[in-house]
């Protein structure tokens, strides 16, 4: 029984090697997708966000100085670039020019008029093409209003508790430079870079496809008449399963790996530990097998199953999230995404490759092996009813 098991599954390999269109479908065109995403998403995906602004000071005072270190300090952290223009007619022009995404323009008499606790403003002025960069630069100015008026409301508040030098603490309200502290901070534990992610990404949502030449190969030896042969000859029914389901899951893992190999190689993407990587590349071959026989072996004909089979491995494929991440999104979106065999591989992946071990990455590799067990049990009943009857 093994000894005829190996046969048809030597066979099988030898087809799935001879057919160029297998080969595609199975590591070059995932690895050249990779790649182009890669190339074309990757640096702006990772680069840092910054963006312009032009300031137009005509007050010069005190308020409006400490308005100024406040947007050096932030320039010097790189998050945005400052631009200081000698008219307003200048600052506008540039956020007509989309060369800046905010300018602010700075009053005369701003200073006195906050040292007077009379009403003032530094109008902001923002391109509508940039919003997010607008967005930014008016919090900047919301922040440093409001600094403001804390120390106003401060000094508003002692004057009426009995201060006696109302000028003094004018004074040290104007030199007092209000600051927004932008800092760093690191999430617990990491996740994909961005390389990591589309190497990851597309060699799960093209697993699914590569391991369904196992089943449809039984529906086309049904269709071209050559499994009556089979089964004529000294082979029992459970070898030529064996050995189909066998070769099929040879090709998902040899497929895999080259993809896990040539991407770590030459896109420096981290799949994580070689051994937690294996044990998921196996774990999520032998679920995407129960998916595409529990699917393929419901329709008539090779065409058939293959058609429904893409239509369903796509769908999971977007939900899973092997495009676009989705471990951390809420709602119902999140709930249905977990329904997939391929959010739990990719979930697997993301802990691995944040260094995880193989006790942190148990629950993915449970719901994994869950669907590989239910899955699997409906497409083999349903391979054998397709080995048996003619």
């Amino acid at each position: 029984m093994i000894g005829a098991a190996f046969t048809i599954t030597a066979k099988d390999l030898k087809e799935r090697f001879r057919d160029r269109s297998a080969i595609m479908l199975a590591v070059v065109v995932p690895l050249g997708l990779a790649f182009i995403m890669n190339l074309t998403l990757g640096p702006v995906t990772e680069q840092s966000f910054s963006t312009g602004v032009a300031v137009y000071d005509a007050d010069g005072g005190p308020i409006a100085v400490g308005f100024g270190e406040m947007l050096a300090g932030i320039d010097a952290a790189g998050f945005v670039s400052v631009t200081d223009v000698a008219t307003e007619a200048d600052a506008r022009w540039l956020v007509d020019d989309h060369s800046v995404s905010t300018a602010y323009l700075v009053p005369q008499g701003l200073s006195e008029a906050v040292a007077a606790n009379e009403a003032a403003e530094i109008v902001v002025v923002a391109d509508p093409d940039q919003p997010i960069g607008s967005a930014v630069g008016k919090a900047l100015a919301d922040g440093f209003a409001a600094e403001v008026n804390a120390v106003r409301l401060s000094v508003a508040t002692a004057l009426a508790l009995g201060a006696d030098d109302p000028e003094g603490l004018a004074v040290a309200a104007q030199e007092s430079s209000p600051t927004i502290v932008l800092a760093d901070a690191l999430t617990e534990g990491r996740g994909f870079d961005f390389s990591s992610f589309y190497a990851t990404g597309i060699a799960v949502f093209f697993m699914f496809f590569t391991v369904q030449f196992g089943v449809l190969s039984i529906i086309d030896e049904r269709e071209n008449g050559t499994m009556p042969r089979l089964l004529v000859a000294p082979i029992s029914k459970q070898s030529i399963l064996i050995g189909k389901l066998l070769a099929s899951f040879l090709v998902g893992v040899a497929s895999t790996v080259v993809l896990w190999l040539s991407t770590t190689l030459l896109m420096g993407a981290e799949w994580g530990g070689s051994l937690i990587v294996i044990v998921l590349i196996a774990a999520g071959v032998t679920a995407a097998m129960g998916l595409t026989a529990a699917i393929a072996t419901i329709a008539k004909t090779a065409e058939q199953a293959g058609a429904i089979t893409a239509f369903v491995v796509v769908v999971f494929g977007v939900l899973g999230g092997t495009f676009f991440p989705v471990s951390r999104v809420s709602g119902a979106f999140s709930a249905i995404s977990r329904v997939t065999p391929h959010f739990w591989l990719m979930e697997g992946f993301r802990r691995s490759s944040a260094g995880e071990g193989i006790v942190d990455i148990l629950p993915a590799l449970g719901a994994i092996l869950a669907f590989a067990i239910i899955l699997g049990s409906i497409g083999l009943i349903r391979a054998q009813d397709l080995v048996r009857h003619q």
